[in-house]
């Protein structure tokens, strides 16, 4: 998770009087004011979203709607995901890619009945709006939802506390959104996230978010949770952070993401970078994002040096921290593709010191999503 300048002015979400009110530590993070943390620590926010549930505020996402009676054959048109073959109600991790099959941002689709709701990162909205609008024509419509907040909540006890306030999110599928009407507001309930955990992403009215949040933390399985343990959550799920992971320097391909491109969209094309990517998914790519594990209790940060054994450079650390449910440091990182294979011996170089290390499976925790 990268810091930024904070001296630049910062934007708020709609629940910035309520994690003033909880003493949260605020931290620049996208262009937003945003808590890192609440006194209870990035550990106790950790694991109470592993054991319980955690909310999030992710409001800095940017939400759109995309209209028109071709919309998801538009949108297909700048990403390598299958958008088309979506029913009403289903959801979708895609990218939007360069035209050297690059990522520009990686986004979640959900189509609706009457087009697509997008979310998009917050560091990337404003390049994204432009990209789409650029690239669409005049008969597809991009609406930026000004007025919505998001929370996240989170954890194996998400979804008994969130049908508590409506029966219906219970038997919602993985990667499925449907409108719920959650204390008389209308929402739109999304089962997806990225901590590795069941549960949901709200897109409610601003003005009604904070009503809804204080509402679940009424109930006893449900806390408050921050950046911090964000960050930590999706590290150990294997999840990549835009602008650490992926970027406009890496591919899907390089990322691990294969399983995003459909079969059709390998055979038919028609997407930026789409003679890279399929080159990439046949042959190999030259480099590969890992899973790797130090010795020690060390963590290996982003930006720390991978070498081979004897020394020679492999690559580098994109993310890394220290995980509170693997008990240990975990980071993710691309190295050749030759020295990918899970076993292979590296070496870290933190702070000067060379610090063994092993390529591993990702993820370094089980994902429990939601399965029927």
């Amino acid at each position: 998770m990268k810091d930024e300048d904070p001296s630049s002015a910062l934007k708020t979400t709609p629940l910035d009087s309520l994690h003033q009110s909880l003493e949260a530590r605020m931290v620049p993070f996208a262009g937003y004011s945003l808590p890192l943390q609440y006194g209870s620590g990035i550990i106790t926010e950790h694991n109470q979203t592993r054991e319980n549930a955690s909310l999030f505020d992710v409001s800095h996402m940017g939400q759109i709607r995309i209209h028109g009676a071709d919309a998801a054959k538009t949108l297909e048109t700048i990403v390598p995901g299958n958008i088309d073959g979506l029913a009403p109600g289903g959801m979708r991790y895609t990218m939007l890619t360069t035209d050297v099959g690059t990522i520009i941002d990686d986004i979640m689709v959900t189509r609706e009945d009457d087009g697509l709701f997008v979310v998009v990162n917050a560091s990337r909205f404003e390049f994204d709006l432009l990209h789409m609008q650029a690239k669409f024509g005049a008969d597809v419509e991009v609406e930026v939802l000004t007025d919505r907040a998001l929370i996240a909540l989170q954890g194996p006890k998400a979804v008994a506390a969130l049908a508590d306030l409506s029966s219906e999110v219970a038997g919602m599928p993985f990667m499925s959104a449907r409108p719920v009407t959650i204390d008389s507001i209308e929402t739109l309930v999304n089962r997806c996230g990225y901590t590795g955990e069941d549960g949901f992403e709200i897109s409610i009215p601003a003005d009604s978010a904070e009503d809804l949040v204080r509402t679940l933390l009424a109930d006893d399985r449900v806390e408050m949770a921050g950046l911090g343990a964000r960050d930590t959550l999706r590290l150990e799920a294997g999840l990549c952070l835009y602008g650490q992971d992926i970027d406009e320097t890496t591919t899907p391909i390089e990322a691990g993401l294969n399983w995003t491109i459909a079969k059709r969209r390998r055979e038919e094309g028609g997407f930026p970078g789409a003679n890279v990517i399929v080159s990439q998914i046949a042959d190999g790519p030259a480099r590969r994002l890992v899973g790797i594990r130090p010795e020690g209790r060390v963590p290996a940060r982003a930006g720390t040096t991978i070498n081979t054994v004897d020394g020679k450079p492999l690559g580098e650390i994109t993310s890394g921290a220290f995980g509170p449910t693997t008990g240990g440091p975990v980071a993710m990182g691309y190295v050749a593709a030759g020295s990918s294979d899970v076993g292979t011996a590296v070496q870290l170089d933190i702070r000067g010191k060379a610090v063994p290390a092993t390529v591993t499976t990702l993820p370094f925790t089980p994902r429990r999503y939601f399965k029927n």
